[in-house]
This record gives structure tokens, C-alpha cells and sequence, in this order.
């Protein structure tokens, strides 16, 4: 029997959501092993001088506990 647990994580970006992802991604893989998926709950910008200067998203990430 595996268990798993959820981490809420936000990560952002200057390129795109897509990017932002990869990066929320690849840094909790740093910390969490085992990631099994991830639930985009929350997409976001910031606007400066009219234009997106920032991609922004909040996610869960589940991953399976060690024995």
C-alpha cells in the first residue's frame, strides 16, 4: 500500500504559464520524490506598464511518501 500526500506550491515565470509550470516542477523535484502529478488550481499575471511582466501559477503537487 502507497500513501500520498499533496504540496501546495507557486511558481512563477516571465515566459509563459507553461513555464511556469516546468519551473514549479523541477524545483519541488529538488525536495519531493516521487511526484506523481499536479493540479493547476490557479493561473495569474502581473501587469506592469500595461503589458504581463510576470506568469504566475498555484498549484498541488502529489507525490508518494517513503516507507
Amino acid at each position: 500500500m502507497s500513501v500520498a500526500k499533496v504540496a501546495e506550491i507557486t511558481a512563477s515565470s516571465k515566459k509563459g504559464f507553461q513555464d511556469a509550470v516546468e519551473q514549479g516542477l523541477a524545483r519541488a523535484a529538488k525536495t519531493l520524490e516521487e511526484i506523481k502529478g499536479a493540479w493547476i488550481q490557479q493561473q495569474s499575471v502581473v501587469v506592469e506598464n500595461n503589458k504581463i511582466s510576470e506568469y504566475r501559477v498555484n498549484m498541488k503537487v502529489t507525490f508518494v511518501l517513503k516507507d
